[in-house]
């Protein structure tokens, strides 16, 4: 018979491991509607709203709502998407111009080019973030105004964490 497991470390203490029941590792998850008439469904089966894979002793206000990490996604991915197939772009062009004998652009300037959109790109990799409303409303087309709001949430955190963190000066 083979010794117990112990639980590994990188798993939440009240999670199943692998292989105990309740555990789906390495097994598909039950369909929606293949349930056993009388078995009682999950939570998130019965149509709540928490994600799979999301802890349960996590807070409400801790967990990004889903409308919010769709108007994320969509703004990153062309916040970012855009300077970054610009960045390519402009290596295309500048091999295509100097190829070609139209144009005599020197390989530091192609580099400036190209790198200044991967920056930008990067920069908007915040932006995306940043610029996303946490309201039902989904906000103004760019979102500039959201910037505000979302900084001073942040700042508002983090000086929480500050304080509540144990062996700090002020607590």
């Amino acid at each position: 018979m083979a010794p117990p497991r112990e639980r590994r470390p990188f798993v939440p203490k009240g999670s199943p491991q692998r292989g105990e029941p309740g555990s789906t590792s390495g097994r598909a998850a039950p369909k929606p509607g293949s349930a056993k008439p009388g078995a009682t469904q999950p939570a998130a089966a019965k149509g709540g709203n928490k994600a799979p894979g999301r802890s349960k002793g996590r807070a409400a206000n801790q967990v990004i709502p889903d409308a919010v990490a769709s108007r994320m996604a969509r703004r990153i991915a062309l916040a970012t998407g855009l300077p970054t197939l610009m960045g390519m772009g402009v290596f295309i062009a500048s091999y295509l111009l100097v190829s070609r004998h139209i144009l005599d652009i020197p390989p530091s300037l192609t580099l400036l080019a190209s790198g200044g959109c991967f920056l930008l790109g990067l920069v908007g990799l915040s932006y995306g973030v940043l610029s996303a409303s946490w309201e039902a409303e989904p906000g103004s087309l760019f979102g500039t105004e959201q910037i505000g709001v979302n900084l001073s949430r942040i700042r508002g955190s983090i000086q929480a964490m500050r304080q509540d963190t144990p062996g700090s000066p002020e607590g």
